[in-house]
């Protein structure tokens, strides 16, 4: 610990983080950082040992984390990163602050970012993944985001330079997102709440949310053109896919892709990391081999396997 520098938040040595991802699997991260505010996490990065990676982790919703651990210190933001402010039309939300809750305070001052309240995680990985559904994306909305570089430096991007595409954004490496700003079109709130909540019972009636798992496992074979627009999409479905190849409901240990939408993988009970990526792959076998279509992983995975 004499290696790094001295914080006023929470720094916590090999740190499991199976209980802060929602698949509850993974090993142990050398170092878990819970920064006070911003200037303590401007200045941990800022003094951090250049050969000491850096994982910004937000509430682990989209996320496998491997049963070795991860080798680098994780960055975990919470309460001072969560705030959500609206102007008019703009809205801007500390990168810990859950999507739903954005959402939900956009609608109540009349504005539409109604897409973000099915979407689980917080804006931090919305952001850095180009989250979307129902038609509409990040990248539709955003105008502009702060992060803390490497350096400990604030720097301010645009949509230019995350330069959005289908699930993807060109993130500089290292860097911690901090806050985004958002502009959406206006609404009735009790109509947007009304929307929400139809959202809300279709998604209930379609998807695993009592399960445990970490929403859509793959990315819809086509997606975004260079714009990152989403009237770029294609009809092509990743379920679909899974769905032609057999793989509905198929198994491996602990892991199963859901009965109810084939894209979802789940831990019934017990599953490892390595059972959930395993199956993950079993199912890009499979639908390679049936439809000669390779699925891209939408789940992030980091860390390393456990050794033998």
């Amino acid at each position: 610990m004499s290696d790094l520098p001295k914080v006023r938040g929470r720094l916590t040595e090999a740190r499991p983080l199976s209980d802060l991802t929602w698949l509850r699997v993974g090993g142990p991260a050398d170092w878990l950082f819970q920064p006070a505010d911003l200037d303590d996490l401007r200045d941990f990065l800022r003094q951090l040992p250049r050969d000491m990676p850096v994982f910004p982790m937000g509430v682990g919703s989209n996320l496998i984390v491997r049963d070795g651990g991860l080798r680098a210190v994780v960055i975990r933001l919470g309460r001072g990163f969560n705030g959500i402010e609206v102007q008019g039309n703009t809205v801007t939300a500390g990168a810990a602050a859950l999507d739903a809750h954005v959402a939900r305070k956009a609608a109540d001052a009349g504005v539409d970012l109604t897409f973000l309240r099915t979407i689980p995680g917080s804006i931090g990985g919305a952001v850095r993944m180009n989250a979307g559904c129902y038609g509409s994306y990040v990248a539709d909305v955003f105008r502009k985001a702060t992060v803390v570089t490497r350096d400990g430096e604030l720097r301010e991007l645009t949509a230019q330079d995350l330069n959005f595409s289908y699930r993807h954004t060109d993130f500089p490496e290292g860097a911690v997102l901090v806050s985004a700003t958002f502009e959406g079109p206006s609404g009735d709130p009790q109509d947007l709440h009304a929307r929400m909540e139809a959202q809300l019972k279709k998604r209930d009636e379609t998807q695993p949310t009592r399960d445990r798992s970490a929403g859509s496992t793959f990315r819809n074979p086509a997606g975004f053109s260079s714009t990152g627009r989403a009237d770029d999409v294609h009809d092509l479905k990743a379920w679909k896919v899974i769905d032609d190849a057999g793989m509905r409901g198929a198994r491996r240990g602990g892991a199963q892709m859901s009965e109810k939408h084939s894209n979802f993988l789940i831990n019934t009970g017990g599953a490892t990391a390595a059972d959930l990526e395993g199956l993950g792959e079993d199912v890009r076998k499979k639908v390679y081999e049936t439809s000669g279509i390779t699925l891209e992983w939408e789940i992030m995975r980091v860390g390393d396997p456990l050794k033998e």
